[in-house]
């Protein structure tokens, strides 16, 4: 499982910023404060929130994004 840095205010700004559809991985990456490889690896998971839907292309908005990190922030919190 690959772990994700902790949800800051840089973090939470980048996501909670700009346009609500992220295409491509390096957009989403950016988002997520994570590597290209590191989102690749997480778009592959079905819990996450990363689409392929021309089966090229990958595409996430930041409400999902924000919602799926909430949910991972929490289970951890609760842990």
């Amino acid at each position: 499982m690959t772990s994700l840095p902790p949800l800051n205010a840089p973090r939470f700004d980048a996501l909670t910023s700009g346009p609500d559809k992220l295409w491509g991985l390096d957009a989403i990456a950016r988002a997520l404060g994570l590597s290209v490889d590191t989102t690749r690896r997480l778009a592959a998971r079905p819990d996450v929130p990363i689409y392929r839907p021309d089966g090229k292309r990958y595409f996430a908005t930041r409400a999902e994004l924000n919602a799926w990190l909430r949910t991972k922030s929490a289970s951890r919190a609760a842990s």
